[in-house]
């Protein structure tokens, strides 16, 4: 493992409280067809903990896997949160103040509203769908992809509040291991 990668019992402890998190604010949010704060946290944590956000995201897909079932259904989530953390990493970390609320909320948005078509290439390939056959798929899940794209952009409005609550936790996790 290489150095930057390497965990403190702490960050273990921290990010495990964090990826369990993710799944019980999914469990909460489930008679709502496609809203949920996933996309909000997987946002926040990577804005926070950089390539490390990695770890309590993927602790989030393996309760769910755990949890729910391995099934064809889970295996696209192996990529579908990376996605959205890769996007989120390729966006400048010194962006202004105030734009960042509303670029935040866009990626958030984005990975909701291409969801299904992330989601399809697995399922074609699970299922033996040919490419109209996948994109058919990708049509008669288009009223959800828009339900969880515009709820991604509205929860999204928590991201920076989750932002600074990490940082100031950190702060303060720092101060006292001193």
């Amino acid at each position: 493992m290489r150095a930057g990668m390497k965990l403190t019992i702490r960050e273990i402890a921290v990010f495990g409280m964090l990826g369990a998190v993710m799944y019980a604010s999914k469990l909460v949010m489930e008679l709502l067809p496609n809203i949920h704060l996933l996309g909000v946290f997987t946002v926040a944590f990577t804005v926070v903990y950089r390539k490390k956000a990695l770890y309590p995201i993927y602790t989030y897909v393996i309760l769910n896997g755990i949890l729910c079932g391995f099934a064809a259904w889970w295996i696209p989530y192996l990529y579908l949160w990376a996605v959205l953390w890769g996007a989120v990493m390729l966006l400048p970390k010194n962006m202004p103040k105030a734009v960042r609320p509303i670029v935040y909320m866009s990626v958030c948005a984005a990975h909701g509203f291409l969801f299904g078509t992330l989601y399809a290439p697995v399922q074609a390939l699970l299922y033996g769908l040919s490419f109209k056959g996948m994109i058919a798929w990708i049509a008669a899940g288009w009223p959800y992809d828009c339900i969880h794209g515009i709820s991604n952009f509205f929860c999204g409005i928590l991201i920076v509040p989750v932002i600074s609550a990490l940082r100031l936790a950190e702060r303060s996790m720092g101060k006292e291991e001193n």
